[in-house]
């Protein structure tokens, strides 16, 4: 046993039977969370079987290891961590905003060409043949179901399109590779959301069987785990038998829309009480907190007096013209001035890691990094040139293609940040990619070609409340982070990141295609109680209406609310450098233009007077005493979510 416990250390947490145990439970939960979330809809679009089966399964497993007959081949408690990573990373190409989202998006110009006219007469034409099957039975199966899949003619298409998965993924990773050690230790971001793994699994005792790693023993973990858990099953029983009585925690209407006068612009006030919500408010830093519940209000306020000065009433967060206040174009100009922000004061650490690379010393500089600089930046270089040419073949001109994968790449980059600054994942950005081309540009300014390339790529980009493509660079990034607290080997740990996404993608793209075939798109209840069923199936409508009714000029309103939210970003993340009492971050400026936040802002206000009386009156020895309750919280309802996963999973759905 002791030279086991030698051999773990030397590994890193990252042994062969912790990735092989994390390729096994894909590989079994694939077609359970086809299933459960896309098939039979037993999840909400928060929190989806991808976002809770890692914390579930470490939460499992480090319970297991507690037991007497697994202690003397137990897992450590890094080989535990590094499962939890695999499936964090790999988890979300099951879900049902990226792999069947891109399934869908690729097929329905053919099948719902034969619905609307107008898309066979004016772009079908248009539509790259190897996108997806032509043939009427394969469009006619994939919608409406009952028949097995021509894999004959999916064979160009999955074989494109998953080449194009694995270099997004790739290009990505090699970026937040080259960023990681900026934002971890240069900058210490709060990274709230990691802090869960590494505080459910209890630091590990070694003794004569070696590492011993258990569930955390102190009670504030246990008393927020049970008020999370306790709270959400009860809600959960309600919901489905309504004689028990729910414990209202939101949504609730706490004032209608006003469809006349001033208070028209106040919208609908909802109230929600979300603990793990309130939870990641408590854990990021106050200011942040504070400024999203604070902008939000500001920018109720701004369209009230809009309202006021004779402008139509109307709800801000339903609000996505480029007409004043305009939250998302303002939102979208605060996006791409953190962008830079992040990328400028990065620059010494970027500097330093390309004079190693083309000075020499790269490999003995990167040695702690999850991969050496020079393989990074080659994957950056070679997994671009791919995408772009991917971007080329399917039609578009080559600046075109690499402005479209440089602005995917951006947006995940920034969202990674964003994901490690504040702990959410944010409903969806202020503005799509298509809209922050668009406004300055004008549609008029992309072929047809190009335009149909953007709407079919929306799956890497659209609005998926957090569960789509950009997730899985940002779960990459909190893996790093985790890597680094626990001392496992990061360059293992990267090579089975790599290995579980490889492995997903195959199975992943085997099982939904196979289940879609099975019950038709139009048969599977996760898409037809959702958004995303209108999504995917309305990419060409968005086509014609760009092609026929948009104005072919650049939105000057939309580019004056970008450069305000620019400027207002900008001058946040300034005076926040210069004055250490500067309560606004540009971030929480940003979160408040988001759509959800009409939501959002009563656990960013409770969770942020949470932290401020607690650090005024208990200073940070009691904040870190709370932090376990928080982090209580979060597992609680996710360990929620997991129970009734299974209950879905017995009654096939039908509870």
């Amino acid at each position: 046993m002791v030279q086991g416990f030698e051999q773990q250390t030397r590994a890193g947490g990252v042994t062969g039977r912790a990735v092989l145990i994390a390729l096994a439970l894909l590989v079994v939960l694939t077609p359970l969370a086809f299933y459960i979330e896309i098939a039979w809809n037993t999840t909400n679009m928060f929190v989806g079987v991808p976002s809770m089966t890692p914390v579930v399964t470490l939460f499992l497993l480090t319970g297991l290891m507690s037991l007497p007959f697994f202690r003397r081949a137990g897992l450590s408690r890094r080989e535990l961590l590094v499962i939890y990573s695999v499936l964090l990373v790999a988890g979300p190409l099951i879900g049902r905003t990226t792999t069947a989202w891109m399934l869908c998006g690729s097929i329905h110009y053919h099948y719902m060409s034969r619905i609307h006219q107008i898309w066979q007469t004016t772009f079908l034409h248009q539509v790259p043949t190897w996108f997806a099957p032509t043939d009427p039975i394969a469009t006619e199966g994939f919608f409406q179901g009952q028949s097995t899949v021509p894999w004959a003619l999916w064979a160009s298409p999955l074989s494109a399109w998953a080449a194009f998965m694995l270099a997004l993924f790739l290009c990505s990773l090699c970026i937040i590779v080259l960023l990681q050690r900026q934002w971890i230790t240069h900058e210490r971001l709060a990274f709230p959301l990691a802090q869960v793994p590494l505080e459910m699994v209890s630091e590990s005792r070694r003794g004569e069987l070696g590492e011993r790693p258990g569930l955390p023993g102190a009670w504030p973990f246990w008393l927020g785990v049970a008020i999370s858990a306790g709270l959400t099953l009860v809600n959960e029983l309600a919901r489905r038998w309504p004689s028990i009585p729910a414990i209202p925690l939101g949504p609730l209407p706490l004032m209608r829309e006003q469809r006349v006068g001033p208070l028209g612009g106040i919208g609908e006030i909802t109230l929600v009480l979300w603990p793990w919500m309130i939870a990641i408010a408590y854990l990021i830093p106050k200011e942040l907190s504070f400024s999203a519940w604070f902008f939000w209000w500001l920018l109720v306020a701004a369209n009230v007096a809009a309202v006021f000065a004779g402008a139509e009433p109307r709800d801000p967060s339903m609000i996505w013209d480029s007409q004043f206040p305009a939250p998302r174009f303002q939102g979208g100009g605060a996006l791409v001035a953190i962008g830079i922000w992040a990328f400028w004061i990065a620059r010494p650490h970027l500097v330093r890691v390309l004079r190693m690379v083309f000075a020499g010393g790269a490999g003995e500089g990167s040695a702690d990094e999850p991969l050496s600089y020079r393989l990074a930046v080659a994957g950056v270089v070679v997994t671009f040139t791919a995408m772009v040419y991917f971007a080329w073949v399917a039609g578009c001109r080559w600046f075109v293609g690499a402005a479209i994968v440089l602005a995917i790449l951006g947006y995940y980059v920034v969202w990674a940040r964003l994901r490690a600054e504040t702990g959410l994942g944010f409903s969806m950005f202020p503005l799509e990619l298509e809209f922050l081309v668009n406004t300055p540009l004008g549609p008029s300014f992309f072929k047809l070609r190009e335009t149909i390339t953007i709407m079919s790529l929306r799956w890497t980009y659209g609005q998926g409340f957090g569960t789509i493509y950009e997730v899985i660079s940002g779960n990459a990034l909190e893996t790093f982070k985790i890597a680094d607290s626990a001392a496992i080997d990061k360059r293992k740990l990267t090579g089975a990141l790599v290995i579980g996404f490889l492995v997903t993608l195959g199975v992943g793209l085997f099982t939904i295609l196979t289940g879609i075939y099975h019950y038709g798109w139009f048969g599977l209840d996760g898409l037809q109680s959702g958004w995303l069923g209108p999504q995917s199936v309305g990419d060409g409508g968005r086509i014609i209406w760009r092609l026929l009714y948009h104005p072919p000029g650049s939105d000057v309103n939309g580019l004056i609310a970008m450069g305000v939210g620019a400027a207002i970003a900008v001058v946040l993340g300034v005076m926040r450098l210069r004055f250490w009492w500067w309560p606004f971050h540009p971030v929480g400026y940003m979160a408040g233009m988001c759509w959800g936040l009409n939501w959002y802002w009563a656990p960013f206000l409770i969770g942020w007077a949470c932290k401020t009386l607690v650090v005024r009156y208990g200073g940070l020895r009691l904040y870190r005493s709370t932090v376990p309750v928080a982090t209580g919280f979060i597992v609680g309802d996710l360990l929620n979510s997991g129970l009734w996963g299974l209950v879905a999973l017995i009654t096939r759905g039908s509870l």
